[in-house]
């Protein structure tokens, strides 16, 4: 069976660290691009990161300005598994955080999320102020 399942998620405090996984099964990254996205109360789903297919794009990666020195996307082919490190959390970051695959060997940030295949059901990630 292929899917995702996103883990890690919880409460921090402003300025803390929490460190997401996804761990896909089914299908490696060879040929898979993950992305990450969130979406929080009454807004809209946007991207917060992804991370290309290994095979042929090396693995070249996305941030949202948004994110932009304070989050790191790394995979873990052995594992299987594509992390999303968040540091410097903010107020804004609370939302529920999905992880997506998309079978394909583009730049993952020329993928729209209508494109991914399969989605993890997401976790709560809430930072107090």
């Amino acid at each position: 069976e292929v899917q995702v399942v996103e883990s890690g998620g919880g409460l921090v405090q402003a300025g803390g660290s929490l460190r997401l996984s996804c761990a896909a099964s089914g299908f490696t990254f060879d040929d898979h691009a993950i992305g990450w996205f969130r979406q929080a109360p009454g807004k809209e789903r946007e991207g917060v990161s992804c991370i290309s297919s290994t095979d042929v794009t090396a693995s070249t990666t996305w941030y949202a300005d948004s994110v932009k020195g304070r989050f790191t996307i790394s995979s873990d082919n052995a594992k299987n598994t594509v992390y999303l490190q968040m540091n410097s959390l903010k107020a804004e970051d609370t939302a529920v955080y999905y992880c997506a695959a998309v079978k394909g060997y583009n730049d993952c940030v020329g993928y729209q999320p209508l494109e991914y295949d399969y989605w993890g059901q997401g976790t709560q990630v809430t930072v107090s102020s």
